[in-house]
């Protein structure tokens, strides 16, 4: 006798709504034309959630994540981006004189902008070398911006970033139209 569960999927294959129990077979995905590298990440200046804490990996990944997404967007087809990130420090700080119930709250002044410190490396198809550079990145009137979303913790991060690849690959879109 047949148990309800096999009589179920023979009408729904009869009627071509059958599971499909075999795993399909899995699409490699594209690899990234954008790479980025956090080098030594444990000696960042600023990359935590709270006073008491290391630097934060998952920051990191969203950094990472943003970086990458907007490298591919900013970057013509057939070029490869690497980026060495080498230092990072979060819009404000924290300020442990004000007691421990501010000890995961980022006070953000003007005086405590968001920098970035990187390496990178612009190759063709073929690897040769478009541009490459060392940059600081930061903007001491980040407050002054209108960032959206307005909830995001990383967001004057995320604008400074932007407003690079805009300005740094600018030249590098042109050409390639």
């Amino acid at each position: 006798m047949k148990t309800k569960t096999s009589i179920l999927g023979a009408i729904l294959g009869a009627i071509g709504l059958a599971p499909i129990h075999a795993a399909a077979p899995a699409t490699p995905k594209p690899e990234s034309r954008v790479v980025v590298v956090f080098v030594n990440p444990e000696s960042f200046r600023d990359v935590k959630r709270d006073n008491f804490g290391d630097n934060s990996p998952e920051l990191l990944d969203q950094i990472q994540k943003f970086m990458i997404t907007t490298g591919e967007r900013s970057i013509p087809a057939g070029v490869h981006l690497e980026i060495k990130v080498t230092d990072v420090d979060l819009a404000g700080e924290f300020e442990p004189q004000r007691g421990p119930q501010f000890g995961d709250v980022r006070i953000i002044r003007d005086i405590y902008p968001p920098r970035f410190k990187l390496q990178f490396t612009l190759t063709d198809a073929k690897g040769a070398i478009i541009s490459s550079g060392q940059r600081n990145i930061t903007d001491p009137d980040f407050q002054t911006r209108t960032m959206w979303p307005a909830d995001d913790p990383l967001r004057y991060e995320k604008d400074i970033l932007r407003d690079w690849f805009r300005s740094e690959f600018r030249a590098v879109n042109a050409a390639s139209k």
